[in-house]
């Protein structure tokens, strides 16, 4: 899912959404709406769900949290129907508009379809002019909206093989849950890189981005998705198709760095665990003698405990964080950016006064948080500050469903290491190697160099799926000549 323009603001990584489906179900819109709640990490800007009841298809789109649009029993009364899926959004490209907020639906000459997509296609753009070019009518500037027209223009019969057939001719990432008439549908990309798994429910299917969803309803982990694989879900049971050639499989290491929650399972893993076990590389890598080992909380704090644990040095929460403000970027002046993260953030002085400091977070974008957390700690009487960082530089954009800068814009695609540490202030930096990364995820050997366990672009620059839209002279800006007020 992306409406397909780069976000300008902002110092943190974001997901750009999630996804959550239910299907045969007595509950199924408020199970779907609990789904959305536990994912709202994945993407605070919209959400929605659509259900059906065996005759038509509801669907309730709002911009929002989902805990401030659906916990009312009015709204999800009207969600009727045994099953039901839904979304979280985070719009990095685009505008924050009803028109982009999934699930899509369509009406086919098959039925209803509702889409909600995790990730970004890599040649949406091309294919959407191609498309309009052919009288294509676009009601979205989300890519999300090519692939039910490729599936509304297919040639083939049912409608497993018309989404299979515009599966084919699309590129990137994605994850996908899709209701139709008869069934639930999820499918996954052919190197796996967006996340996906199954759940059971009392015998009720359910599909989910993280586990961390199933276990807010209950459900039993079933199993992940493979990449290239696709579920379909009706009242006869659960079918595999594996329509695409075999491909080793690529997830994307971010979602152990920074988006997935640290209690979900991904891959057999523990989130969390691997976070600490970053830590714990990184101390390995980049030992430094201090007296407190502090998270920017909150993505830090699993590293921070793997690293002190290595290090034994004290761990203390030296930062705490106000849950209850909004992100920096929203503020209308500059001014009003800066006192943003003050609001964010504020150090805990009886940790941090005549301490030699050593700062733990999960990434720096452009850096303009870490000079902020940096004076901060000084401010705060900190006799020194080391920064140390729980993944390798980002040095290269991404195109597959995470908001990043363009590259001009990132810190470390445009400085050198003693650039970075002098821009933000510390007394030293250091980043997690990419083989280091590698290890802490199990592989001793490191990066295979030849065939990369994960999908680590914004570190290499190594791209796993062609850029189309990026390699022609397409203007990734206007999608749509309709700008939309509120």
């Amino acid at each position: 899912m992306t409406s397909l323009i780069q976000s300008l603001h902002g110092d943190k990584l974001h997901e750009e959404c999630g996804v959550f489906g239910v299907y045969n179900h007595p509950d199924a819109a408020a199970l779907t709406a609990l789904g959305l709640h536990a994912l709202q990490h994945r993407g605070q800007e919209a959400a929605g769900i659509v259900s059906f009841d065996g005759e038509k298809f509801q669907s309730e789109r709002r911009l929002g949290l989902v805990s401030d649009n659906f916990t009312k029993a009015s709204v999800i009364d009207r969600l009727e129907g045994t099953s039901a899926i839904g979304h979280v959004r985070y719009s990095t490209t685009g505008e924050t508009a009803l028109r982009n907020v999934q699930p899509l639906f369509a009406d086919l000459a098959g039925g209803g379809f509702a889409c909600a997509h995790n990730g970004n296609l890599t040649n949406a753009l091309t294919l959407r002019n191609e498309l309009v070019q052919q009288g294509a009518i676009f009601q979205s500037t989300s890519d999300t909206e090519t692939i039910l027209q490729l599936v509304a223009r297919s040639k083939r019969g049912r409608t497993i093989d018309r989404l299979i057939d515009a599966l084919f001719q699309i590129q990137g990432a994605y994850s996908l849950v899709v209701l139709t008439n008869k069934k639930m549908i999820g499918a996954r990309d052919p190197l796996g890189i967006r996340p996906l798994v199954l759940g059971d429910l009392d015998g009720s299917p359910v599909l989910a981005s993280e586990t961390c969803a199933l276990d807010i309803i209950g459900a039993q982990f079933v199993r992940d998705l493979e990449n290239g694989e696709i579920v379909v879900i009706n009242e006869d049971g659960i079918e595999s198709i594996k329509p695409f050639p075999q491909m080793k499989p690529r997830p994307c290491i971010f979602e152990y760095i920074y988006f997935s929650r640290p209690d979900s399972i991904l891959l057999g893993k523990s989130v969390y665990n691997c976070r600490k076990n970053f830590g714990a590389m990184l101390a390995k890598e980049s030992y430094v003698e201090a007296d407190v080992v502090t998270p920017v909380p909150d993505s830090g704090v699993p590293a921070a405990i793997g690293f002190a644990e290595h290090a034994n040095i004290p761990f203390e929460m030296g930062i705490i964080r106000n849950h209850y403000v909004g992100r920096t970027f929203i503020e209308p002046t500059q001014l009003g950016r800066q006192l943003g993260v003050k609001r964010k953030h504020n150090p805990n002085k009886a940790h941090v006064t005549g301490k030699r400091v050593v700062l733990i977070d999960d990434s720096i974008v452009r850096g303009t948080t870490s000079v902020k957390i940096v004076q901060m700690m000084r401010e705060a009487g900190a006799t020194e500050v080391h920064m140390r960082i729980a993944c390798p530089p980002i040095t290269h954009p991404d195109f597959y469903g995470i908001d990043t800068p363009t590259q001009d814009q990132l810190l470390a695609a445009t400085h050198s290491m003693e650039e970075m540490k002098e821009y933000i202030g510390a007394d030293s930096l250091a980043f997690l190697t990419i083989d280091g990364m590698y290890r802490a995820m199990g592989y001793e050997e490191g990066r295979n160099k030849d065939l990369p366990q994960f999908t680590d672009h914004c570190f290499t620059g190594d791209y796993p799926t062609a850029l189309t839209d990026r390699e022609g002279d397409e203007d990734f800006r206007q999608l749509s000549l309709l700008q939309e007020q509120g």
